[in-house]
């Protein structure tokens, strides 16, 4: 897959999509809130669900053009999609801390992909937008880091797609150095949730 087809992608994305991903990103927004406030605990990962199978389905399975997009992208974020629903079903009383340090400058880098991208000298619509992949992904890693029982399945997953940021350097989408980040914060995780695991 070239740059070219990389951003063509994402132009027609954007293009028709931005008022479904507008309502999407106040979905998110308002999920995390309950979550954080403990209102509804499980409405991140519902969220994070719901927003990984459209992803899954409509900018890799609709717009996606190239192998990679249709049989190794794809499948992963609806298999994301599915596990975050599940997690949020079979673990409804499953409490997320406030972010900390790390997850609250992860937080803030996700919020800044719009800019950092405009900053680059895209615009719209082939510029990164907060629904798309890998700002989804940046995401779910910050909040999911909060939760007390983390499924490993699933965060090796998001933590795998974290670490494709690295082709920020091949497309020229400096803006995945983001996602990189959240990548190597995700290997960390899932580093101390196996070390977890072995000591009980």
């Amino acid at each position: 897959m070239d740059a070219q087809a990389f951003w063509n992608v994402i132009g027609m994305y954007n293009n028709q999509t931005w008022k479904i991903q507008i309502i999407l990103l106040i979905f998110m927004i308002a999920a995390i809130a309950l979550s954080y406030i403990q209102k509804v605990n499980w409405a991140a990962k519902f969220a994070f669900g719901i927003t990984s199978l459209y992803i899954g389905t409509v900018f890799f399975g609709w717009y996606g053009t190239e192998p990679i997009q249709k049989f190794f992208a794809l499948p992963l974020y609806l298999f994301c999609g599915i596990l975050f629903l599940y997690e949020g079903w079979k673990y409804k009383d499953d409490l997320v801390e406030k972010p900390g340090i790390i997850q609250t400058i992860l937080l803030l880098l996700y919020l800044s992909y719009p800019a950092v991208s405009m900053l680059l000298g895209n615009s719209f619509p082939q510029m990164v937008t907060y629904v798309m992949p890998c700002p989804v992904v940046s995401l779910s890693i910050a909040v999911y880091a909060g939760y007390k029982r983390k499924n490993k399945i699933l965060l090796a997953l998001l933590t795998i797609w974290g670490l494709t940021g690295i082709k920020s350097i091949i497309f020229h989408a400096y803006e995945d150095i983001i996602l990189l980040l959240t990548g190597l914060y995700g290997v960390l995780l899932l580093i101390k949730e196996i070390k977890t695991e072995r000591t009980l």
